[in-house]
């Protein structure tokens, strides 16, 4: 797997994670909005008067700030959760290679992952030929 390849998977991830809160977050807003545009239409007779579209323009600010906020909070929180495994997998790396002597180096942490991430599709892929011990007959 190249580098570019997982980097592109992390943005499509990341764009997937902030597409959904923006869409909850929005829906959130805009049923708030109109709650509160009908809530302020029938108890303030000032705003009765406001014209249809000022009113549609409110609740469009409502729906456009909780899209905005949705996605931002999502985001923020998404990256610092893949900051944190990061981090995690960059320190049990530092700590392998020092077990073996080595400096824990940009070069050598990548090739300490890619060896890990080859000794894990080769545990996989053992896990699921089948036994060809087992005789039928």
């Amino acid at each position: 797997m190249s580098n570019r390849s997982q980097s592109q998977r992390e943005v499509d991830a990341a764009y997937t994670v902030q597409v959904r809160a923006a869409t909850k977050g929005a829906a959130r807003a805009g049923a708030f909005g109109v709650g509160v545009v009908t809530f302020a239409h029938y108890a303030w007779p000032l705003f009765r008067r406001q014209t249809l579209p000022f009113k549609a323009f409110l609740i469009s600010g409502f729906t456009m700030a909780g899209l905005v906020i949705g996605a931002d909070s999502a985001l923020l929180s998404h990256e610092a959760e893949r900051r944190q495994s990061e981090h995690a997998i960059r320190r049990e790396a530092r700590i392998d290679l020092a077990r073996r002597g080595l400096v824990g180096t940009e070069t050598e942490i990548a090739k300490w992952r890619a060896e890990r991430t080859r000794q894990m599709e080769e545990r996989t892929n053992n896990g699921n030929l089948p036994d060809t011990s087992v005789q039928t007959g």
